[in-house]
């Protein structure tokens, strides 16, 4: 019987062409055409488990995964063979032994998110599929003011996606901690919106529904006061609608120790 190794994958991909990253019957999604390739490199069927559910259409830069394999293909080959197999939107960044019981999801500590706003007459070609875009002219200074009550630990209940359970089985409910929360002009493009946020968690649909509350604050349709009110009713229908997905990316993945 082969020793068993636990690979670490971290992938970026572009999110547009696929149903989310979790497997679905005849749909194609990030994890099921990187389980196909793996199980052609090394000839051994492989469960993917990634560290966060991206849904349909959303971007990742540093989406972590991990299987458990047989293969003694180096770690180095196991990147190489696999980029060549994948289609484009797809890569491997990089790929490493790590300890058995290492898991991509259940030993993260928390996730990094990006969402990319731009705004202004005209959306550019280049960016339709990467931000999303609010004619007209922002308040970036209301927005910012917004995102930094985000700090810390608070019931964001207001910003789960609609229907969603209360969380009762991981004993935080609709409690979650954010650690830093902040919003950058691109040095590139002037009327492009860089919001980054980072947490020991995230509800479905938070980070969206968030930036879509911000836009109406930043449209002038919402007040600063109107945000916090919102944030504190913990009702999702109070709060703005959902943003895009194209906007979104998972940045990175939080562990103890640096992959």
């Amino acid at each position: 019987m082969k020793a068993r190794r636990n690979i670490c994958l971290v992938l970026a991909y572009d999110g547009t062409c696929y149903h989310g990253w979790q497997n679905q019957k005849e749909l194609p999604t990030i994890q099921a055409v990187c389980e196909e390739k793996i199980a052609r490199l090394s000839g051994e069927k492989a469960v993917l488990y990634g560290a966060g559910r991206t849904d349909a259409g959303v971007h990742a830069l540093g989406q972590v995964a991990n299987f458990y394999t047989g293969t003694k293909i180096p770690c180095a080959g196991l990147k190489q063979g696999l980029n060549s197999l994948l289609p484009p939107d797809i890569r491997v960044v990089s790929a490493r032994d790590k300890e058995e019981n290492f898991h991509a999801q259940y030993s993260a500590q928390g996730k990094s998110y990006i969402f990319r706003l731009a705004y202004g007459a005209v959306h550019l070609p280049t960016e339709r599929l990467y931000s999303v875009f609010v004619p007209g002219d922002l308040d970036v200074l209301a927005m910012k003011a917004c995102l930094m009550s985000l700090a810390g630990v608070h019931d964001f209940a207001s910003f789960a996606a609609s229907g969603s359970a209360d969380y009762a089985h991981t004993g935080k409910g609709f409690t979650r901690e954010i650690f830093s929360a902040s919003l950058d002009v691109e040095p590139a493009r002037q009327s492009c919106l860089r919001i980054e946020i980072s947490g020991d968690g995230f509800l479905r649909h938070m980070v969206r529904n968030i930036v879509g509350t911000l836009v109406e604050v930043g449209r002038g349709r919402w007040s600063i006061n109107d945000f916090f009110t919102i944030m504190a009713a913990r009702d999702r229908t109070k709060a703005g609608p959902t943003a895009p997905a194209q906007g979104l990316f998972l940045y990175k993945v939080l562990y103890k120790d640096f992959l």
